[in-house]
């Protein structure tokens, strides 16, 4: 009966979203007036005339881009529990997210707000059902891998991870099929959970998991090593789907298959703090469904203009197909002109599809050649279709002073199948690598470069490097791109890097 009803249901939201699928300007245009209106009277509208703006033009000249730093002293403010500050009222929550320069960030979740995340993880499963006509998982158990549903009080407001005050809104109709337990979510140790999730689950009818890939890889390998099966299929039996987020999946996605056993239906999906943005609504391609009823105004600027003084600031209506976009955010949470520090790539302007092609944070540039994480990525995958080996985690880093020779991009590559040539594999992947970025090529070309060279990492090098630094876990990635030696030090220092390679 769940599942009969689940198809009904997702058959009324599939035709409800594709209202504003189909005028998607209109949405956009009628989010933008509705955020500045409702938001006037609050500090950061009284601070930016917001009485004054009628057009989104207006709201450009108004309202400068900032990442959480340029915006601080008024996340400050709201932090000590202070009203109307960026938006009307007090947050709900705090999302309490790492990696700036100042510590931890405090992300406002309003009344407003919170629906939108909830209703979007929930309407990317419908898309699904509706697509595939089957909601047999519904009826198994489902495992999401997530933080800790504790949550701190701090002036009156209370503070946790997304994942962990998202774990409050799951439905009470999923509630019994739902698992680890709550003493296990909320131990705060990644590992010591991991093994608490493999004993609650292992001899569970599981149908449906959660995760982001690194946690999903390290869950499986655990599982098959407890139960000492061949894989995880042969475990979960009726293991239908797996929903992902938080990083591109397609470099883990040979890893995991190997894992489970099978090729199994995946959800990509791009929930922030800041807001759920896209997910992806078919099986048919691997982009992503921009959400533009969401409660947010989208602005783009060019990759390769972020950087200069005064950037082409764009909303969706000038977008391009195939071009890298700084995605700039305006939400009912109080973020204004918000960097989320994600850049994107447009697929399909017919709906507008997007796939996130890196952090503009994370990338090598150190000769001027502006690397971004969906080139890598890219690279990687086209490499390992010629050369059969999976990967599973690398990050790359410029080498500027070599003892000898011309400087040159390092990868760490952590393999789980190395390539037999890795030679050849190491010129394969350079070969790539300059079909990716032009001027990669040129420095190539130029004598300025020589070719990337590939530094293999220790089994479970990356696990040890995250957790030498207190990031086992959370929501934590390690940066595809660094534009320093900082982390790649870091390995050798810890003794990560294979010397006989």
């Amino acid at each position: 009966m769940k599942a009969f009803l689940a198809k009904i249901f997702a058959k009324r939201i599939v035709n409800k979203e594709q209202k504003w699928i189909e005028n998607p300007l209109e949405a956009q245009d009628k989010i933008l007036k509705e955020l500045v209106a409702f938001a006037k009277n609050t500090k950061f509208g009284k601070d930016h005339h917001f009485d004054e703006i009628n057009t989104y033009q207006e709201f450009k000249n108004l309202v400068p881009v900032n990442d959480y730093e340029g915006l601080k002293h008024y996340f400050d403010e709201v932090v000590t529990g202070k009203s109307d500050i960026l938006w009307p009222g007090k947050p709900i929550y705090l999302a309490k997210t790492s990696g700036t320069t100042s510590g931890a960030k405090y992300i406002p979740l309003t009344k407003e707000s919170i629906p939108y995340h909830i209703n979007s993880a929930r309407n990317a499963l419908l898309y699904y059902i509706h697509e595939k006509q089957n909601a047999d998982f519904v009826n198994g158990k489902m495992i999401f891998l997530q933080g800790s549903p504790i949550l701190e009080e701090q002036n009156g407001l209370k503070v946790g991870r997304l994942s962990g005050i998202s774990a409050h809104f799951v439905p009470n109709y999923l509630q019994k099929n739902r698992l680890p337990s709550h003493e296990t979510n909320i131990i705060e140790d990644w590992e010591t959970k991991v093994d608490r999730v493999v004993a609650e689950t292992v001899n569970a009818d599981m149908t449906l998991i959660s995760g982001i890939p690194p946690w999903l890889i390290m869950y499986f390998e655990r599982l098959i090593k407890i139960s000492g099966k061949e894989n995880v299929q042969s475990i979960f039996k009726n293991l239908q789907l797996m929903v992902t987020g938080g990083v591109n999946y397609e470099p883990y996605r040979e890893k995991v298959n190997q894992l489970i056993g099978r090729k199994i239906d995946c959800i990509q999906t791009y929930p922030a703090s800041e807001g759920f943005i896209a997910y992806q609504n078919s099986q048919q391609s691997e982009d992503l469904l921009l959400l533009l009823n969401n409660g947010m105004f989208y602005e783009f600027i060019p990759v390769d203009e972020f950087f200069d003084e005064k950037p082409t600031r764009i909303s969706i209506k000038d977008v391009e197909l195939g071009k890298d976009y700084v995605l700039i955010l305006n939400t009912n949470a109080g973020l204004w002109g918000y960097n989320i520090g994600d850049t994107v790539r447009f697929t399909s302007l017919k709906p507008f599809k997007i796939v996130v092609s890196g952090r503009i944070k994370h990338y090598t540039s150190a000769f001027g050649e502006h690397v971004i994480g969906h080139e890598v990525e890219q690279a990687l995958q086209k490499t390992i279709e010629k050369f059969p080996a999976s990967v599973n985690e690398f990050s790359v880093a410029p080498q500027v002073n070599p003892a000898e020779g011309l400087p040159y991009h390092e990868w760490l590559i952590e393999f789980d199948q190395k390539p037999q040539n890795i030679a050849e594999f190491n010129k394969e992947l350079d070969v790539q690598m300059r079909k990716q970025n032009t001027y990669y090529d040129d420095l190539i070309t130029g004598n300025i470069l020589t070719q990337l060279q590939i530094s293999i990492v220790e089994k479970d090098g990356f696990q040890c490097y995250m957790k030498s630094i207190g990031k086992l876990g959370g929501q934590n990635k390690v940066p595809r791109l660094s534009n320093n030696r900082d982390i790649a030090d870091e390995f050798y220092t810890l003794n990560l890097i294979n010397k006989q390679q």
